[in-house]
């Protein structure tokens, strides 16, 4: 390199230090900054500061009444020994499998009915109407509706030559149970992202194939899921999070119960925080599961490939 050009790259990098500088250091930026402000400092206080602090418990034996005691990593390591931890996991991946397909599935077909037959806004408050209910609300009514005794879907059954079944009683139809009741809450509010998913997606597409004589099935399966990607993405990351952290329903309908059938990781923290007193404990294992869930929605991203667009 020679002299010049040394001397030209050394007059550059102050030029170039000096444009980022006012980049970060005007008005506009000020601003932007100014109403950041609040939601900045919501985050810091009610996030990243206990999740720092609840890093440190967990390595700690904490009962919440004295002083807490570093134990290093015998949290982790009695977790990684405990039955019922790996017990739990299975569960919560129980639900998860019942819960995210079928929702997924059928948010879809909501979709694309709402998207081809009728756009009605009545149609779409009526799809989100039980989202909008607090889960806790909602459990309680199917609760009572699951009762083996007195519940109208009981009756029902009944009426048209069925036996009673024990549903949320049963340690083999708890966990389907519950995962019904959570597919009907939220699977309107998925399906309205499908819908404003399908709204982006060119018309002309759909024309084109069309005229070169593609079936409504081709169609659906060749452009309206590629082209949903993005929205997809969106769905399972928050779908499958969500799934992971259940804990209303349970705490209404089963408690955990019965024999353990919808002991899931959220309700296994809450026994071993507020039950048992080894705060230290269930902090491991809540950190442990935001592992779990940042592994894999990374997976998913990747996969998925959520960077990019079809539409592009």
């Amino acid at each position: 390199m020679s002299a010049s050009q040394t001397a030209v790259r050394s007059q550059e990098r102050p030029q170039a230090r000096r444009s980022l500088l006012k980049q970060w250091f005007n008005q506009e930026t000020a601003l932007a900054w100014l109403f950041l402000l609040p939601s900045l400092i919501g985050f810091i206080t009610f996030y990243a500061v206990p999740a720092v602090r609840g890093l440190y418990i967990s390595f700690t034996n904490w009962d919440m009444f004295s002083a807490p005691k570093f134990i290093g990593l015998d949290n982790y390591i009695d977790m990684y020994n405990d039955k019922q931890f790996w017990r739990s996991l299975q569960v919560t991946a129980y639900y998860v499998l019942l819960n995210i397909p079928l929702q997924t599935a059928l948010a879809i077909g909501l979709a694309v009915m709402m998207d081809r037959v009728t756009k009605s806004a009545l149609l779409r408050g009526l799809f989100v109407m039980p989202w909008l209910l607090p889960p806790v609300i909602v459990a309680m009514v199917w609760l009572w509706m699951l009762d083996p005794t007195l519940g109208v879907v009981n009756t029902a059954l009944q009426a048209v030559g069925f036996s009673r079944q024990p549903f949320l009683g049963s340690p083999d139809q708890a966990m389907p149970a519950i995962a019904a009741i959570n597919i009907w809450q939220y699977t309107g509010y998925t399906a309205l992202l499908f819908f404003a998913g399908l709204q982006t997606i060119p018309k002309s597409i759909y024309e084109a194939a069309a005229i070169d004589g593609a079936t409504e099935q081709r169609m659906f399966w060749s452009i309206t899921l590629p082209l949903l990607r993005p929205v997809m993405v969106f769905v399972l990351v928050t779908t499958i999070i969500g799934s992971f952290q259940i804990f209303d329903t349970i705490a209404v309908t089963t408690k955990g119960g019965p024999i353990d059938a919808t002991r899931v990781i959220t309700w296994y923290i809450f026994e071993y925080a507020f039950n048992r007193f080894e705060m230290g404990y269930a902090t491991a294992v809540a950190v442990v599961l935001f592992l779990i869930l940042a592994i894999i929605t990374f997976v998913q991203m990747r996969i998925l490939r959520a960077d990019s667009s079809d539409l592009a």
